[in-house]
């Protein structure tokens, strides 16, 4: 179908990502709901958009039916980071399966199309590196972060059934680590974890021997290729999101040290059960269906736009 430009609906809307799409579609000329029940989203995250008239916020937990009208549906609705999805594994998981079959109802009866916002955790532990749409991942059903890996894999699983059972206009992303302004300062994600630490002085927390490695991918270059994903004909996915420049632990800490000025030590502590040792996205397929995307925002810049979010918030909590 074509897309015409009216009204999206974001679940998870006051959340980290799904604030800064709002924000976007806004920009765009588009009508935006924002669908939250708050468990991990802030409706500080929206607040300078209240004050537009075509924003409006809804509560509402996806495990429950929804009764919207929209042409387009985003649903980033599920806590992302391993505190905040192992704090309710049963409710996460629920949010993935019968949140995401709530909404491809939803989109089913409105003819709207869904954009499903995956993970990177999808693929587990990787055995291939880096990793392509194609790779099936290495994850393991029954560890303590199963509830979000296995969660979102089964939810990619739903959005290709509805698509070629009920011809559900689809679009399947993979996210890959992300940072940024909105990230909620407690989320134990390390981007957030490492600037907290640095900005309050405390030693910063190395799981592991700080060489396992990840690419961390600035919020403004991820928003930039879901929003064009979302709009683009005749393809449904799964396309990898994300920064394909890969950094050690121990990098990012430095990266971070030297721009917040900190005198932080390094503190090392065990790994955590099913950690994966190395993420990073095989970018071929986005480059080639939303060109002339690409990442651009280096690990060194992105740091230094986040560091006043992260220093007021981390004071605004003191």
């Amino acid at each position: 179908m074509t897309l015409g430009r009216n009204r999206v609906l974001i679940t998870g809307g006051c959340g980290f990502i799904g604030s800064h799409l709002c924000a976007k579609f806004l920009d765009a000329g588009w009508e935006v709901v924002a669908v939250d029940n708050f468990h991990t989203g802030r409706k500080a995250n929206v607040l300078p958009l209240t004050k537009n008239p075509r924003f409006e916020i809804l509560r509402h937990d996806i495990v429950e039916p929804l009764r919207c009208e929209a042409d387009l549906i985003l649903n980033f609705a599920c806590p992302a980071s391993p505190v905040h999805y192992q704090h309710n594994p049963i409710w996460t998981l629920k949010t993935s399966v019968l949140g995401t079959m709530n909404m491809l109802g939803l989109a089913k009866r409105t003819g709207a199309r869904l954009v499903q916002a995956s993970t990177s955790e999808v693929y587990g532990d990787p055995l291939e590196h880096p990793q392509k749409e194609t790779y099936w991942g290495h994850v393991n059903p029954i560890g303590p972060r199963s509830c979000y890996d296995e969660g979102k894999r089964a939810a990619e699983t739903l959005c290709f059934d509805y698509h070629r059972s009920h011809n559900v206009d689809i679009r399947v992303v993979r996210i890959f680590n992300t940072y940024g302004p909105n990230m909620a300062i407690d989320d134990g994600r390390v981007v957030s974890n490492f600037l907290v630490q640095a900005i309050r002085g405390e030693d910063i927390t190395i799981f592991g021997d700080g060489k396992q490695t990840r690419s961390f991918c600035y919020v403004d270059d991820l928003v930039e290729g879901i929003f064009k994903f979302s709009l683009t004909e005749n393809v449904t996915g799964p396309m990898n999101l994300g920064n394909d420049k890969e950094f050690t632990m121990l990098e990012l800490a430095e990266v971070i040290l030297r721009n917040t000025g900190g005198k932080s030590k390094l503190a090392f502590k065990p790994l955590p059960i099913d950690d994966p040792k190395q993420r990073r996205p095989d970018l071929t397929y986005a480059k080639k269906i939303i060109a002339p995307w690409q990442p651009s925002v280096s690990l060194e810049d992105g740091i230094k736009r986040s560091i006043p979010y992260f220093r007021d918030a981390t004071m605004g909590v003191s």
